[in-house]
């Protein structure tokens, strides 16, 4: 997979929180068979998300994610062109540091479930059901303990 990183205003580069995000999309890519897929990722503090998610969503906070998908519904088939732009993902590194914290865990693992679960979502999972959820809960367990971030409370059993 193809990723394009940028930074918002005020946000500054970041090898390692890049070198994260890439070694999650790698994986993702080999799961879900992404190879030529390209995937847009703007990193944003707080402030930024709000606006974003107020302006798409109609939810007037800040959030930790926000997933934007370029290829869904009935007509798409994936075989249009051989590189395309799956989506749009947007992530606050501010609500990732707040969520660290909150679930005691490193900024490096909250990063690496934050960019798993947009890209799930940018390829159609969702967690509006309880079903969903669980299936959903899998994937992003089965790509993170792939890459050693497993969760101590929860780790991923085959």
């Amino acid at each position: 997979m193809h990723i394009h990183i940028s930074y918002d205003e005020g946000i500054k580069q970041d090898t390692a929180i890049e070198s994260i995000i890439q070694k999650v999309c790698d994986e993702v890519s080999r799961v879900y068979g992404l190879d030529d897929d390209e995937l847009s990722i703007l990193l944003c503090n707080n402030e930024k998300i709000h606006e974003l998610n107020k302006e798409y969503r109609g939810i007037d906070r800040p959030t930790d994610v926000l997933s934007f998908a370029l290829n869904e519904g009935e007509d798409y088939d994936g075989s249009e062109a051989e590189n395309h732009l799956l989506g749009d993902m947007i992530i606050s590194l501010e609500k990732t540091k707040e969520q660290a914290i909150e679930y005691g865990h490193s900024f490096e693992r909250e990063l690496a479930y934050l960019t798993t679960h947009s890209c799930l979502h940018i390829l159609g999972y969702d967690h509006m059901t309880d079903e969903d959820k669980k299936e959903m809960r899998m994937e992003e367990e089965f790509v993170l303990s792939n890459l050693g971030y497993v969760r101590e409370d929860q780790p991923y059993n085959e």
